[in-house]
């Protein structure tokens, strides 16, 4: 149910371990003890989903040119250094002084203790990483290549046995918190690769008057390289009118496994059970809008179009917010309004595997401390707590038009939001801020709420965020991911700010 339409890119790693060549003749074995370290990196990181290309190891700067040409023909987004034991800063440098790929040395010591007792040279130099990491950081700093470092144990499940102490550290806290921070900077480098080569629908117009939504689709190119297809509600008609009642049957089947079908709201006169024209109505659209994204190999769409008053096209827009939580939870998030912006950060959310679903402030609650986040409209269904509810609308509120919309909240737990905005030197900046959503209660009209506790008070968490000029629209993710954020920031690059 939940298979990706088109599947995320994977990152493409470079990887490489650094040593001294005048020791392998001095110490036998700790070359090939070095290499297996580096096999093992390698193998971890394709776990993690990446594309992994092993240069392996570098130990002079004749060598570190060779390293930086091979890792440029491999077209790595990333490269992870790996310092597994002293080498001079001249061997390393050449490397990224040829691969421009972001560079982050990992100094992670196989062992949290060595054998004071029977510990020889050789040893040693096997757990001495973190040595020459000054020295790297020195000539890096110098030489004007922005670095980043990840300390702690490499975490192995087993001993070499060529090793004099105990080298099973997986299960360490040093081992797991550089083992995070490594998955997040593959699945940041992920989330590069793919907007890099994403291809974002365009359909109809921003609503009118929404300025902080505009966007310069130029600027969005230049600052993360994606494409936007411009699209026309001629598209889609044409699409519209070619659905079979086999094929709108079957997106009703669908339809009916991922969503309940409301009764009419207790509350709102004008959220009331869908009716069975609304939703074979809902369901044409769903099939039209699919076969859209198909045809224009869309990544990602952003919508808004309100048309004249009992329009076909109007009509056709009043069906949009099923189809377009359908395709948000198979991986094509769509953002409402004409929000490129936030469709972007949807998107952020959604390639790293954390949802992303479109919000905005709701209602603030001040007795559970709590700030109501949702939209009318689309959900990411994937990330839902509980069946979404579908309810039949008498009219969108500030539109015009009337159809079935989504009534949810995100799941309870540990939350992010993401907001892209724009600053007023039109760079691209992110927005991050953790938070929890709880299991309190939420309106009964149709639309999507999650109460939300951030870690101060409303009013505190709402002057920061005010203050940071956000777009008003974010996209609400699973997980605490503020720190991957960061390094999608990093690695874009753009701006990023923490909440």
């Amino acid at each position: 149910m939940w298979d990706p339409i088109k599947p995320a890119r994977k990152a493409r790693i470079g990887l490489y371990s650094i040593g001294l060549r005048a020791y392998w003749s001095q110490f036998p074995g700790l070359k090939e003890r070095l290499e297996e370290y580096g096999r093992f990196l390698e193998k971890e990181m394709a776990r993690l989903g990446a594309e992994v290309y092993n240069f392996g190891l570098v130990d002079t700067e004749a060598e570190g040119r060779c390293a930086g040409e091979w890792l440029n023909a491999r077209n790595v987004d990333l490269v992870f250094c790996h310092s597994a034991t002293y080498s001079t800063s001249s061997t390393v440098l050449p490397v990224h002084q040829i691969c421009k790929a972001p560079a982050v040395i990992l100094n992670l010591q196989p062992t949290e203790r060595i054998n004071y007792e029977q510990t020889t040279t050789g040893e040693w130099l096997a757990h001495c990483g973190a040595c020459p990491v000054p020295e790297l950081s020195n000539a890096f700093n110098r030489a004007g290549i922005p670095f980043r470092v990840i300390n702690g144990l490499l975490g192995l499940s087993y001993t070499p046995a060529i090793s004099l102490t105990n080298e099973v550290t997986a299960e360490r806290a040093e081992a797991r918190r550089a083992w995070t921070a490594i998955e997040e900077w593959i699945r940041a480098a992920s989330v590069v690769r793919t907007l890099r080569h994403s291809r974002f629908g365009f359909l109809g117009n921003t609503y009118s008057g929404m300025l902080d939504m505009y966007s310069d689709f130029t600027m969005l190119q230049a600052q993360l390289g994606l494409h936007v297809e411009v699209l026309e509600m001629c598209d889609l008609h044409r699409l519209f009118q070619a659905v079979t009642p086999q094929e709108t049957a079957a997106k009703l089947e669908e339809v009916h496994a991922m969503f309940q079908i409301s009764g009419d709201s207790p509350s709102d006169p004008i959220a009331r059970k869908p009716t069975a024209e609304q939703l074979e109505w809902a369901c044409r659209v769903a099939v039209a809008q699919e076969k859209l994204v198909r045809e224009f190999d869309l990544d990602a769409l952003s919508y808004y179009y309100h048309g004249a008053p009992d329009y076909e096209y109007e009509r056709i827009q009043g069906g949009f917010i099923v189809g377009h939580s359908l395709l948000t939870a198979r991986g094509i998030p769509c953002s409402g309004e004409g929000d490129l912006k936030t469709a972007v950060a949807m998107k952020i959310a959604d390639i790293a595997g954390r949802g992303g679903s479109f919000s905005e402030i709701v209602v603030v609650d001040y007795v559970d401390g709590t700030i109501l986040l949702g939209h009318d409209g689309p959900f990411h269904v994937a990330i839902s707590e509980g069946k979404p509810i579908l309810r039949g609308m008498g009219l969108y509120h500030g539109k015009q038009g009337t159809g079935v919309s989504v009534e949810a909240k995100v799941k309870t737990g540990p939350i992010t939001t993401l907001n892209v905005t724009q600053t007023g030197d039109g760079k691209l900046k992110l927005i991050s801020s953790e938070a929890e959503s709880t299991d309190g209660p939420i309106m009964r009209i149709g639309n999507t709420q999650t109460p939300v506790r951030f870690r101060v008070d409303p009013d505190t968490y709402m002057e920061r965020w005010f203050a940071e000029a956000p777009t008003h629209h974010c996209a609400m993710s699973i997980g605490h991911n503020a720190s991957l954020f960061v390094k999608v920031a990093q690695l874009l690059p753009c701006a990023h700010v923490t909440l």
